[in-house]
C-alpha cells in the first residue's frame, strides 16, 4: 500500500476450510528437526505479493520463500543474501552484483542473473502495487555472465540498495511465475506445504536449500480471529509463538519464567490516524490540526495499547537516521483544537480495520474528539478485504486508523493519489534531493521533510507499535525488533 505496511499486519481469520495449495516444487522436505506454530492474525488474500497490497504476504514469504539479493537485519542493515557481494560505481549509478552459485529454486531450475533481469524489469512491467514506483530510478539491467548482474540507475539513489532489501528485490523464478497466487517458487529454505485457507499456511524445510538447513522441519502460520483466541492457544499448547501480541494487557497470563518467554523490541510500524486531505472537513489545513491538538496521545497509549509502544509524532521510526522526535509538534490542546475549529461541530466516518490495536485506538480518538466537538462515527471493516476496497483504493472514508509497518515508507505521502490524497509539492522535491544527495544531504533532507508533513498535520502519528513476542520457553532465533517486512523463521529452533 504503496504498502500499506501494513503489517496488514495485524488481523486474521479463523475456522478451518478445504485446503488448498501444495508443495511449491520443491517436494517434501526431509525432516531437520521439529515443528513449530506461529500464531498470527493477519491471513494473507492470495501469496502474490507483486499484485496484492498489505503486509500479511511479504511477511509470510520474504526471506523464508522468496529471496532477494540483498536483506535487512532486524537493526536494518544490508547484508548479502543471493548476492555474495557487490560494487557500486564512483557515480553512485551503476551496481555490480556477484550472484551466489550453485543456488536453486524449490522447482529445480537454477538461479542465474538471467533471473535477476527477469525479475527487475517484472517490477515494471507485471506489478500491481503503487510501491513498484520505487525502482522507476532503475535504468536497465543486463547480465554479464551468469554469476554476475549489472544494474544501472538513471540517477544516484541513496534508496534503491534499500528498496531491494524489501519485496521489490525478490527474486523470481523465469518458468515458476504461472500461479503466484497459490504456488510460490523461490530460493528460499522453505517451500508452501499446505494452505488451509481461513486457518493456517505450512512450510517445509527446502531439502535442496543452498544455505545453511533451517533447524526445523516445517512451521505453521496459524492465524486467528481475536487475541484472546490466540493467547488461550499459547496457553494450551496449540501453537509455540505469538508472533505479534495483540492484547499487551493480557501479558500477565504469559508470567512463569518455566513456561514463557516474553520479548519486547521496536519496529518500523506507525500507527498513523489517516484523514482524507481531498474532501471536507479535512481538506482544511485547520480541521487536521484541530484533530492532533484534540488527540492525548499518552492517555491514547496507555488505554488502548497498555502503555507499549513509543510516541513518535511523524512517520519517521527511531532507527532511521533523520529520525527526530516531533512529539512537541501539536501538544494536547483542546481548547486550541476548538479555536481552530471555529467553534463549529463536524461529524465524520472514522472507518477502520477490525483489528485489535485499530479497534481500542478508535474507540479513545472518538471520545477525544468529541470533547472539541468532532463527532467520530466508527466503521469496523473487514480486514484486509473491505478495508483495503473501501478506504485504501476507493478513498470513501473522512478518517481510518492503520499501522505502517514497510521500512522508510515516508514516501507514500507524496503520491497525492495514494490514500491520504496528501499533495504539497515541496514534499516530493524534498524527497527527491534527499534521494538523489550524499548521505548528509538525505539526512538533512528527510528531517525537512518529516517537519513539513507535521507541520501540514497531513495525520496524526498515534504511537509507534511494539514488536511483543510471547513464545514457549526452548524456543530461539527470534527477533528483538521487527524492521523489515518479514518475519524471518530461518534462524528458529527449539530446544
Amino acid at each position: 500500500m504503496r504498502r500499506i505496511g501494513i503489517w496488514i499486519a495485524m488481523g486474521g481469520l479463523l475456522l478451518s476450510t478445504a485446503a488448498c495449495g501444495g508443495d511449491s516444487g520443491g517436494g517434501t522436505s526431509t525432516p531437520a528437526a521439529q515443528s513449530l506454530s506461529v500464531g498470527f492474525v493477519a491471513e494473507p488474500a492470495n501469496l502474490d505479493f507483486t499484485s496484492t497490497e498489505g503486509a500479511a504476504i511479504p511477511q509470510a514469504l520474504l526471506v523464508n520463500v522468496y529471496e532477494g539479493l540483498v536483506k535487512l537485519d532486524q537493526d536494518g542493515k544490508i547484508m548479502p543474501l543471493l548476492a555474495e557481494k557487490w560494487e557500486v560505481s564512483g557515480d553512485r549509478k551503476t551496481y555490480t552484483f556477484t550472484l551466489r552459485k550453485n543456488v536453486k529454486f524449490s522447482s529445480g531450475a537454477p538461479f542465474t542473473a538471467d533471473d535477476v533481469v527477469f525479475s527487475l524489469d517484472r517490477v515494471k512491467t507485471d506489478w500491481k502495487l503503487k510501491i513498484k514506483s520505487q525502482l522507476d530510478v532503475v535504468d536497465k539491467v543486463e547480465k554479464k555472465d551468469d554469476s554476475t548482474a549489472v544494474v544501472t540507475l538513471k540517477r544516484p539513489s541513496n534508496g534503491f540498495l534499500y528498496s531491494m532489501a524489501t519485496r521489490l528485490g525478490a527474486m523470481f523464478s523465469r518458468t515458476g511465475v504461472a500461479d503466484l497466487a497459490n504456488k510460490p517458487v523461490g530460493t528460499g529454505p522453505y517451500v508452501l506445504g499446505s494452505w488451509r485457507r481461513g486457518d493456517s499456511i505450512q512450510l517445509n524445510a527446502n531439502p535442496s536449500y543452498w544455505g545453511a538447513k533451517p533447524s526445523l522441519s516445517s512451521i505453521t502460520l496459524k492465524y486467528f480471529k481475536d487475541a484472546t483466541a490466540m493467547n488461550n492457544a499459547l496457553l494450551t499448547g496449540g501453537i509455540d509463538v505469538i508472533s505479534s501480541v495483540q492484547a499487551p494487557e493480557s501479558l500477565q497470563q504469559f508470567a512463569d519464567p518455566n513456561r514463557f518467554e516474553t520479548i519486547e523490541g521496536t519496529t518500523n510500524g506507525e500507527v498513523v490516524l489517516s484523514m482524507n486531505n481531498a474532501r471536507p472537513p479535512f481538506n482544511d489545513k485547520k480541521a487536521r490540526q484541530a484533530v492532533r491538538h484534540a488527540i492525548d496521545h499518552k492517555a491514547l497509549l496507555d488505554t488502548a495499547w497498555a502503555g507499549r509502544g513509543q510516541l513518535i509524532g511523524s512517520m519517521v521510526p527511531p532507527t532511521d537516521p533523520w529520525y527526530e522526535d516531533r512529539t512537541g509538534d501539536y501538544p494536547y490542546d483542546p481548547a486550541k483544537a476548538k479555536e481552530l475549529l471555529g467553534g463549529n461541530t463536524l461529524t465524520v466516518k472514522m472507518r477502520i480495520p477490525n483489528l485489535p490495536y485499530a479497534v481500542n485506538s478508535a474507540q479513545v480518538v472518538k471520545s477525544q474528539l468529541a470533547q472539541v466537538g468532532i463527532n467520530a462515527e466508527i466503521e469496523p471493516l473487514e480486514f484486509p478485504a473491505r478495508w483495503l476496497d473501501v478506504v485504501f483504493k476507493q478513498g470513501d472514508y473522512d478518517m481510518s486508523i492503520i499501522n505502517h509497518v514497510e521500512p522508510r515508507d515516508m514516501g507514500i505521502f507524496a503520491d497525492k493519489s495514494y490514500y491520504f490524497h496528501y499533495d504539497n509539492p515541496e514534499f516530493g522535491k524534498l524527497l527527491a534531493s534527499a534521494d538523489e544527495g550524499t548521505e548528509q544531504q538525505q539526512t538533512d533532507d528527510l528531517k525537512k521533510a518529516a517537519k513539513l508533513l507535521s507541520d501540514d498535520a497531513a495525520a496524526d502519528w498515534l504511537f509507534l507499535f511494539p514488536n511483543l513476542i510471547v513464545a514457549k520457553k526452548g524456543v530461539t532465533g527470534l527477533p528483538k525488533n521487527a524492521i523489515a517486512e518479514s518475519f524471518d523463521f530461518t534462524a528458529l529452533a527449539k530446544q
